[in-house]
């Protein structure tokens, strides 16, 4: 060096890296590589969207838990919304699908790639089967809501019967028979297990009598459907007590005879 100091390795580095000459792109290569990525981008969404490759293969369903309703009656509900590219499935739409269907109470629908149609249902459960006029009977869940009907009652499941009085036809414009039916399905709805599992009937005589028929013989007079919590709680601590009738009409004051 012309000053008489010792050259520094690291400062003729760094001279010579500023005056490195830096890797810059023409145009022409922006655009290539633009193309490219366009290209590449292109194809990925045509394996996706368009192509078989990534087609829906089967349909896994869960939930099913009789063979009331099977996975293949679910699968037959969707039909072709579920086919073609997983990708491109309208999942709102065969979610609907398998809501429509009378035994599902709820339905969830997503995408297990690469090929499989995910559905996940919840089932409705009878909590109390309505006898028709024609003999058969109609199951409602604890909704209200009415979606089977067949030729006999299913075991453990309280059987609706409307025994209605003079009073009670004559106030069918006050009082209509879906009414009394609704109030019998909330009065059953509301019945512990180990209740529900000895009710065979629910006699509605009219809005403010309903009566329980135990198994065993037992009667329980219910009265109307309100309160029904309450009057579920005292009728447990009831039958522990030696009787064949039992009133939890008024749940304040229930009874015991026989």
């Amino acid at each position: 060096m012309a000053d008489g100091r010792l050259a520094d390795p690291l400062d003729e580095e760094l001279e010579a890296g500023e005056y490195a000459p830096r890797l810059r792109l023409s145009r022409r290569g922006v655009v290539v590589l633009g193309a490219l990525g366009a290209l590449v981008l292109g194809g990925l969404a045509w394996l996706v969207f368009l192509s078989s490759v990534l087609d829906v293969r089967s349909v896994s369903v869960q939930g099913v838990q009789d063979d009331k309703l099977t996975a293949d009656q679910v699968r037959a509900a969707i039909g072709t919304v579920g086919d073609g590219p997983l990708a491109r499935v309208d999942l709102a739409g065969v979610e609907r699908r398998v809501k429509a269907i009378p035994r599902v109470a709820g339905a969830e629908v997503w995408r297990g790639w690469p090929h499989t149609l995910q559905v996940k249902i919840v089932q409705r459960r009878p909590v109390a089967v309505v006898k028709e006029e024609d003999g058969r009977f109609t199951q409602v869940d604890a909704g209200g809501v009415s979606f089977a009907t067949e030729s006999a009652a299913p075991e453990g499941v309280p059987v609706v019967e409307l025994r209605l009085g003079q009073p009670a036809r004559d106030a069918d414009q006050v009082i209509s028979r879906s009414q009394l039916v609704q109030g019998a399905v909330t009065v059953a709805a509301g019945l512990p297990e180990e209740v529900r599992q000895r009710a065979g009937s629910v006699l509605v005589h009219s809005y403010d009598d309903i009566q329980l028929q135990l198994s065993g013989g037992a009667t329980v007079r219910w009265g109307s459907p309100e309160q029904t919590d309450r009057k579920a709680r005292v009728l447990v601590a009831l039958l522990h007590q030696k009787g064949t009738n039992f009133d939890v009409s008024a749940p304040e004051a229930p009874a015991v005879s026989g």
